[in-house]
């Protein structure tokens, strides 16, 4: 679709901040200053990790959710709640089960109060538009996965919206019908055939960016913010195997990792000060899969992560957390979309599973200040036990609860690995028991 800037500018996003106030201790804030415009005939992709806030400010565009700060405009007009000509699918298909196909379709022109006979109608043409014909009289049980999200995209579809919202419609898909709805829709977007003005999509998959959206906002996290944006320029329907697509896909993921690899010295400086660290939910055996996959052939130590991710069939929200982890035990290295084992991530792989228990539990006290100082704990305390509530409490102080509890987990899952110490989980108590 013709994306001039001579077209009307549709949504502007102005100094967007959301944060959530916490008793006794700083703001959490999720967004921060975020700015966007988006024009007819544009779809555009917020592309970022999970937890940067994309779905939070897809919230706000819709107008479900009030930022604490900033301005969404609307056709130059404030959002103040359900903005008119804005329609959204959910991930999570958002069905009512005991509706039919149709009736579920239906429902947002039965709330606008058009009559029967058009209703029907419009219903019927969203279905077959979507590729649901002959469904009509089907409960959303009697549909795979796939064709429940083809439901939800006409339930949106059947309003005409100006503007269609989609938070990671495809992420609830396996990857054959998440292609297969993906290419559908680019289809008809091509050829005009959606009743829609503009797309505005939130997805953590690179590849989906690239292939189908005008424009792509990269998010970094916490806060989120815009980091970088990036306009594609390729026709569609577009080669996932053109090099100057790969080429694009390799920069985002440039993007996406492209941070300063802390010293030894800051690292260590940064230990000092605060335990307030949020850590990924990725396990040792993950960890050590993916260190051995990397000095195996064909890598040999270092990999391009778009090829490793598609060998590995990784999306980019799993790999790159699981390599920052790598990183942040200095095991390897994450530089403009290549990881690298460091000379420790080579000796971990070298070793038996004693000495890899060894190299891990040293990394873990010279890295990652939770974990050392839980050992520090438990080691001054005479009985050699400390509740876990006194860690939970001070990692609150400084994040939100849930990754709070997520860094807590992950912590306790490496440290039992590397047995620098155990954990009672009825008592709730790290101990220094059957530590070899």
């Amino acid at each position: 679709m013709d994306t001039s800037v001579t077209q009307q500018c549709l949504l502007e996003v102005r100094g967007c901040r959301q944060s959530y106030h916490k008793e006794a201790s700083a703001d959490l804030v999720v967004l921060d200053d975020v700015n966007l415009s988006l024009r007819e005939g544009e779809m555009v992709a917020l592309l970022g990790r999970s937890g940067s806030g994309k779905s939070t400010l897809l919230r706000i565009v819709a107008g479900l959710l009030a930022p604490t700060a900033g301005e969404v405009l609307w056709r130059d007009r404030p959002v103040q709640g359900p903005a008119e000509g804005v329609a959204m699918v959910f991930q999570s298909f958002a069905l009512f089960p005991w509706l039919t196909v149709q009736e579920n379709v239906e429902l947002g022109l039965e709330a606008r109060g058009v009559a029967r006979v058009e209703r029907e109608r419009r219903a019927e043409d969203a279905i077959d538009l979507i590729g649901l014909g002959g469904f009509e009289s089907a409960y959303p049980k009697e549909l795979s996965g796939g064709m429940r999200q083809r439901v939800g995209l006409a339930r949106a579809l059947v309003v005409h919206p100006d503007l269609l919202l989609m938070d990671e419609p495809f992420s609830a898909l396996d990857v054959l019908t998440a292609e297969n709805l993906r290419t559908d829709l680019i289809d008809l977007w091509s050829e005009g055939k959606l009743p829609v003005r503009s797309v505005l999509m939130v997805t953590h998959n690179i590849e989906e960016a690239v292939l189908m959206c005008d424009r792509i906002l990269v998010f970094s996290s916490n806060p989120g913010r815009v980091a970088s944006e990036l306009r594609v320029p390729f026709p569609h329907p577009r080669n996932r195997l053109d090099p100057a697509f790969r080429q694009l896909v390799d920069d985002i993921y440039g993007l996406m990792t492209r941070r300063p690899v802390p010293s030894m010295r800051a690292v260590a400086a940064a230990a000092a000060v605060s335990i307030a660290v949020p850590l990924h939910r990725v396990g040792t055996n993950q960890m050590a899969g993916l260190m051995e996959a990397l000095a195996g052939p064909p890598y040999n130590g270092r990999a391009d992560l778009p090829a490793l991710a598609e060998a590995l069939q990784y999306e980019a929200d799993e790999l790159l957390p699981l390599g920052e982890t790598l990183q942040l035990l200095h095991f390897s290295v994450l530089e403009e979309g290549d990881i690298h084992l460091t000379d420790e991530g080579r000796r971990f792989v070298a070793a038996d599973t004693e000495e890899r228990k060894e190299l891990f539990a040293a990394a873990l006290t010279a890295y990652v200040p939770l974990a050392r100082l839980i050992r520090q704990v438990v080691d001054e305390r005479w009985n050699h036990r400390a509740s876990a509530v006194r860690f939970r409490d001070e990692l609150e102080d400084h994040m939100s609860p849930d990754y709070a509890e997520d860094t807590l987990r992950t912590v306790i899952a490496w440290g039992r690995y590397a047995e620098l110490f155990s954990y009672d989980e009825e008592a709730e108590q790290f101990s220094l028991e059957d530590i070899g």
